[in-house]
C-alpha cells in the first residue's frame, strides 16, 4: 500500500497520549491519598484498577480487531479514555475514580494492541524497526512530560482565582479547590477528544496482520498455557511490569513519607526523571545489544538495578534523588530482553504467545497493591522490597534462557 506519513504521525501522537495517561498514577497518588484519606493498601488499589484492565483487555482485543477493524477499535479505545477521564472530573469520588481508572486502562489496552500493526502498515515493513524505536522514544516523552503537566496544574490552579491565564481559570472552575489534581484528567480527556476527531476523519488503510501479530483460537491459547516455556515468560513479563510500576508509582509517596519532600514538585520531578532515565537506557541498549548477548545484557542491567534500588530505599535523601532515575535507566532493557527471549524460545504461534505475554501487564496491578498491603504493616520502604523478588526472577531467566535464535552481534559470524 501507499505509505502514509500523516498516519505515522497520528500513531506517534497516540503513543504519546497512552503513556501520558498510563504513567501519571504514581505522581498523583499522594494527592489522591490525601483527598480520599486512603491507607497504603487502598492507594495501591489505584494502579491495580488501571492495570488489571490493561492486562485482561489485551488478548480479547486481538479477536475484536479482526471482526470490527483497526479504526473502530482505535476510536473505541479513545472513547473509553475520554468518557472515563471526564466522568471523574464531574463526579470526583473514590468509587468513581476506581471505575474510571479501570476503563482508562481498558481503553489503553485496546490502543496498544491495534497501533503497532497500524504503524507497520502505514510506515512500511522496511521502516518498521526505525519507527518502533521512534515510538518507544515518543512513549518515554509522554511519561516524562505528564508529571510536569500535573505539577504545573496543581501549583497554578490554587492561585487562579486572582486572575491570570484563562485556560487555568477554566480548569479551576471545574476542579474542586481541595482537589486541583483532578484537572489533569480534564486535560487528558481534551487531548484524547482531539485525537478522536483526527482519527475519525482520517482514512485508515486495511491492516493485514502478520502471523506473529495474529491471535489464534482459544484452543491454541489453552495449548500454549500447557507449555512450561509460556508460563516462564508470562511470569517474566508479569515480573517486569511489576518491577517498573512497583517502583515508579511509589516514588512520590516514598519521598514524601521518609523525607517530607513535596509530591507535587520534587516527587513529580523525580518520577519524570525515572522515565527520562529509561529513555536514555533504551538508546544505549540499542548499541549494547550489538555487542553483547541478550542474556548477558539483561543480567547486567538487573544487577545494576538491584544496586540502584538498594541505594534508593536505604540510602539518604540525595542518594534517593539520584538512584530512582538511575533505576529507571536500568529497567530500559528488561522488557525487550524478556520479551525477545520469550518469543525466540517458542517455534510457532508467536502472535498468540505475544498476546498471552501482554496479559502479563497485570503485574503492574498486583505488585504495587501487594506493596501497599505490606507497607501498611511494616512500612512502605519494606513493602517496596517486594521488587527484589521480581528482579530475581528476571535474573533467573537471564541465567537459564535457551532461545532458538540468539540476537545478532557484530561478533556473530555469518553462516
Amino acid at each position: 500500500m501507499k505509505r502514509s506519513p500523516v498516519l505515522v504521525i497520528m500513531v506517534m501522537l497516540t503513543f504519546f497520549a497512552i503513556s501520558f495517561l498510563t504513567n501519571i498514577i504514581g505522581p498523583i497518588m499522594p494527592a489522591a491519598n490525601e483527598s480520599f484519606h486512603m491507607s497504603l493498601w487502598l492507594a495501591g488499589f489505584l494502579p491495580f484498577a488501571f492495570f488489571i484492565a490493561y492486562g485482561v483487555g489485551s488478548l480479547p482485543t486481538g479477536y475484536f480487531t479482526d471482526i470490527y477493524g483497526t479504526k473502530s477499535i482505535t476510536l473505541l479505545g479513545m472513547l473509553f479514555a475520554i468518557i472515563s477521564c471526564w466522568l471523574f472530573t464531574l463526579i470526583h469520588t473514590l468509587p468513581v475514580y476506581l471505575i474510571s481508572l479501570f476503563f482508562m486502562g481498558l481503553g489503553m489496552a485496546l490502543l496498544q494492541v491495534v497501533i503497532n500493526p497500524l504503524l507497520r502498515t502505514a510506515g512500511g515493513e522496511e521502516n518498521y524497526s526505525f519507527f518502533s524505536v521512534m515510538a518507544q522514544m515518543i512513549f518515554a516523552c509522554g511519561s516524562f512530560g505528564s508529571p510536569y503537566v500535573y505539577s504545573y496544574l496543581v501549583t497554578k490552579l490554587p492561585a487562579a482565582e486572582s486572575g491570570g491565564d484563562k485556560f487555568i481559570s477554566l480548569l479551576a472552575s471545574v476542579a474542586p479547590s481541595t482537589m486541583p489534581w483532578v484537572a489533569f484528567y480534564l486535560v487528558s480527556g481534551i487531548m484524547f477528544a482531539i485525537l478522536f476527531v483526527i482519527i475519525a476523519i482520517t482514512k485508515f488503510p486495511k491492516v493485514e496482520l502478520k502471523e506473529d501479530e495474529r491471535v489464534e483460537g482459544l484452543a491454541i491459547v489453552f495449548e500454549l498455557f500447557r507449555s512450561k516455556t509460556v508460563w516462564v515468560y508470562f511470569i517474566g513479563i508479569f515480573a517486569y511490569v511489576g518491577t517498573e510500576q512497583g517502583v515508579v508509582v511509589w516514588i512520590s509517596k516514598f519521598l514524601e513519607t521518609y523525607y517530607n519532600a513535596s509530591p507535587d514538585t520534587v516527587g513529580a520531578h523525580i518520577s519524570a526523571l525515572f522515565w527520562a532515565g529509561q529513555a536514555l537506557g533504551c538508546i544505549l541498549g540499542m548499541f549494547l545489544i550489538k555487542l553483547l548477548d541478550q542474556r548477558v545484557l539483561l543480567g547486567a542491567f538487573i544487577i545494576l538495578g538491584i544496586i540502584m534500588l538498594s541505594c534508593a530505599l536505604f540510602g539518604d535523601y540525595e542518594m534517593a534523588l539520584f538512584a530512582f532515575p538511575a533505576f529507571g535507566f536500568c529497567t530500559s532493557v528488561m522488557y525487550p530482553g524478556v520479551l525477545s527471549l520469550g518469543l525466540n524460545s517458542l517455534s510457532k504461534h508467536h502472535g498468540t504467545f505475544a498476546g498471552i505475554l501482554c496479559t502479563g501487564i497485570i503485574g503492574g496491578a498486583i505488585i504495587p497493591f501487594a506493596e501497599g498491603i505490606i507497607g501498611d504493616m511494616i512500612g512502605l520502604k519494606y513493602g517496596m522490597c517486594l521488587v527484589y523478588l521480581t528482579l530475581g526472577y528476571m535474573f533467573w531467566i537471564a541465567l537459564v534462557a535457551k532461545p532458538f535464535i540468539k540476537n545478532k552481534t557484530i561478533f556473530t559470524k555469518d553462516k
